[in-house]
Protein backbone atom coordinates (compact mmCIF):
# COMPACT_ATOMS: atom_id res chain seq x y z
CA UNK A 1 0.00 0.00 0.00
CA UNK A 2 1.60 3.10 -0.99
CA UNK A 3 -0.79 5.23 1.03
CA UNK A 4 -1.68 5.19 4.45
CA UNK A 5 -3.62 7.85 4.56
CA UNK A 6 -6.10 6.73 2.00
CA UNK A 7 -6.83 4.08 3.61
CA UNK A 8 -6.96 5.43 7.33
CA UNK A 9 -9.29 7.89 5.34
CA UNK A 10 -11.58 5.08 3.49
CA UNK A 11 -11.99 3.11 7.06
CA UNK A 12 -13.09 6.24 9.57
CA UNK A 13 -15.55 7.35 6.36
CA UNK A 14 -16.63 3.59 6.60
CA UNK A 15 -16.90 3.33 10.53
CA UNK A 16 -19.50 6.91 10.18
CA UNK A 17 -21.28 5.66 7.65
CA UNK A 18 -21.76 2.54 9.76
CA UNK A 19 -22.80 4.52 12.52
CA UNK A 20 -24.72 6.70 10.64
CA UNK A 21 -26.72 3.60 9.48
CA UNK A 22 -27.17 2.18 12.22
CA UNK A 23 -28.77 4.73 14.37
CA UNK A 24 -31.15 5.23 11.68
CA UNK A 25 -32.59 1.51 11.78
CA UNK A 26 -32.69 1.81 15.53
CA UNK A 27 -34.58 5.24 15.58
CA UNK A 28 -37.10 3.91 12.91
CA UNK A 29 -36.97 0.33 12.78
CA UNK A 30 -39.04 -2.13 14.30
CA UNK A 31 -36.67 -2.12 17.07
CA UNK A 32 -37.94 1.97 17.98
CA UNK A 33 -40.90 0.55 19.34
CA UNK A 34 -39.18 -0.43 22.26
CA UNK A 35 -37.45 2.98 22.69
CA UNK A 36 -38.91 5.05 25.97
CA UNK A 37 -39.48 9.27 25.10
CA UNK A 38 -38.29 10.44 28.21
CA UNK A 39 -39.79 13.81 27.61
CA UNK A 40 -43.90 12.05 26.94
CA UNK A 41 -45.19 12.75 30.03
CA UNK A 42 -48.57 10.36 29.60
Amino acid sequence: MRNPALFITIFLFSILVSFTVYSIFRGFGPLSKKLRDPFDND
